[in-house]
């Protein structure tokens, strides 16, 4: 299993930082384009425990692929998680933690996954899959600060 932690501060309030990444369809705004990230279930106005969304994702080479995660946990301006249920990998925990700063939110997230197919998921990892998150998440990064944009002062 591999872990990765993420921490970025957002130069808002935690309200409107919470009432963006709670959204489900703020996603596709912060993922790469060359991801063709779409959500496919249907528009939900406020995220809740149980609560499952599907999506088509293009990891590599422009193939296609379903992904359902559900968020198994919320606790309102605090964090959620999403696993996923069914898609490219065999294990996918998303942590989203928020904390109030002066002058922002600090946004933590814990992603812990496994890539299937015993030993040729982990040379596939090793060669591929890890990077493809870390440059997902240097990519979320960027965005961010383009979307929040006192985060370049």
């Amino acid at each position: 299993m591999r872990r990765f932690e993420y921490i970025q501060f957002v130069p808002a309030s935690l309200d409107v930082v919470w009432d963006f990444f709670s959204s489900p369809s703020n996603l596709s705004k912060i993922t790469p384009p060359e991801m063709g990230f779409i959500i496919t279930s249907p528009p939900q106005t406020e995220m809740y425990a149980g609560m499952i969304i599907t999506y088509k994702v293009s990891p590599a080479l422009g193939f296609k692929l379903d992904w359902v995660t559900e968020i198994t946990q919320v606790n309102d301006k605090k964090f959620f998680i999403d696993e996923q249920r069914r898609g490219p990998y065999s294990i996918w925990h998303h942590e989203h933690h928020f904390k109030e700063v002066e002058g922002g939110v600090e946004m933590h997230d814990i992603l812990s996954y496994q890539v299937p197919f015993g030993f040729l998921g982990s040379i596939a990892d090793l060669v591929f899959v890890k990077n493809k998150v870390k440059q997902i998440f240097s990519y979320r990064e960027k965005r961010i600060l383009e979307l929040f944009p006192l985060a370049n002062q």
